[in-house]
């Protein structure tokens, strides 16, 4: 894992990641920007809020600066059984990591679980048994924020049921309104039913998600594409949605986007590749979407731009649902917190890429295996709040 520097502040590491919230407070902007690699020519670069917005409210992209991010514990042996403990210490060191960079609040559902919060995660994770939940999948659960277009925030639910009434929801089904009302902002509900793991945003105008999790009767009954595209855009506050067919019925998600294909600017998506040599559903699937994105342009009318990164020859895990993605990442101010597989080739040329694309960010990678086994990720486990 990669060191961190200790004497930084987060207001330092804030104005270090986002050079235009430095500027804007006063520092001398620099005369000539150089290059940034991997940026195409046509993207734009800066914060999606200083772009024009024909919407109202609308959701940011996930580089912009956060207030914090948002976190759940997992307590329940009926969903995770024997593997309890090592996904609680997997979420616990993400938490820890994830505060060296910005705050971090972890939602516990009871006393004696945020006790052990408080004695594996340290004092730098607030924690909070205000908002009771059921699973770790905060990302899924929680609400998504939105920009109001008058300086503040709101929040939209996206309805969850449990990835289509596959698992016991009774508390994460409303996580999303308490986690808004807990932050002081308003709330509404979405036209349809989803997660937010299934949705990519570039905060510009476009989003990307698959029709196989949100085009699927456990969520959206008696709706067809072009309506839940229409409620979709109404919820991000975006106006082109770009569709990948997905794949049904193999993973609790029913394919989640954010797996396989990212954003990492407006313009630009990151899409993950298995070795050649694999030829299942997955690595199908994989290649689809690379070739569908290469092909695909933005609400600006941009040809996106793709980087490949390449997904690992090997893992330590034999669980058949085990998620071997660096794109699983979660964005923090100043950093990138991503996975490792112990394929130090693999893992280096990743955290290359990651830091080639994600200039003046700190990757680091960590071992959550256990997390990982269990169908999910970093990404998956965690929901950023952005600044107002």
């Amino acid at each position: 894992m990669a060191e961190h520097p200790g004497e930084r502040t987060f207001a330092d590491r804030l104005l270090e990641a986002f050079p235009p919230l430095r500027w804007a407070l006063g520092a001398p902007e620099p005369d000539e920007a150089g290059p940034t690699p991997n940026t195409s020519s046509s993207a734009d670069t800066g914060p999606s809020h200083a772009y024009p917005h024909p919407h109202r409210r609308w959701v940011p992209a996930e580089h912009e600066p956060h207030a914090r991010t948002w976190m759940s514990w997992p307590s329940r042996k009926s969903v995770w059984g024997r593997q309890l403990a090592g996904v609680q210490q997997d979420i616990a060191l993400i938490a820890a990591t994830v505060a060296e960079f910005e705050p971090v609040v972890m939602c516990a559902p009871d006393g004696y679980s945020a006790r052990q919060v408080r004695d594996r995660c340290g004092s730098a994770v607030e924690v909070t048994t205000a908002v009771p939940t059921d699973d770790l999948w905060m990302r899924d659960i929680a609400p998504v924020f939105r920009r109001d277009g008058a300086g503040g925030l709101d929040a939209v639910g996206l309805g969850f049921n449990g990835w289509g009434r596959k698992q016991v929801h009774a508390d994460d089904a409303r996580v999303a309104e308490e986690v808004a009302r807990r932050c002081g902002v308003p709330f509404e509900r979405a036209g349809f039913v989803g997660e937010g793991g299934a949705v990519e945003a570039d905060g510009d105008g476009t989003v990307i998600a698959t029709e196989s999790s949100l085009v699927n009767r456990n969520r959206n009954p008696g709706l067809g594409r072009e309506e839940v595209e229409a409620a979709v855009l109404s919820a991000y506050g975006a106006r082109k949605m770009i569709w990948l067919p997905g794949i049904r019925g193999k993973d609790i998600t029913d394919d989640h986007v954010d797996v396989t294909s990212r954003f990492v600017r407006p313009g630009v998506v990151m899409v993950q590749l298995p070795p050649p040599d694999r030829d299942d559903v997955w690595a199908r699937g994989a290649r689809e979407q690379f070739a569908l994105l290469s092909a695909a342009t933005d609400a600006r009318g941009r040809r996106l731009q793709v980087i490949r990164v390449d997904g690992p020859d090997t893992v330590r895990s034999r669980s058949a649902a085990f998620v071997d993605s660096y794109l699983n990442f979660h964005l923090v101010n100043g950093g990138v917190i991503t996975a490792e597989f112990g394929d130090r080739v693999k893992d280096e040329a990743a955290r290359r890429t990651l830091a080639a694309a994600f200039p003046g960010r700190e990757v680091v990678q960590l071992d959550v295996d256990r997390l990982m086994a269990g169908g999910g990720g970093i990404h998956c486990s965690t929901m950023h709040e952005p600044l107002a």
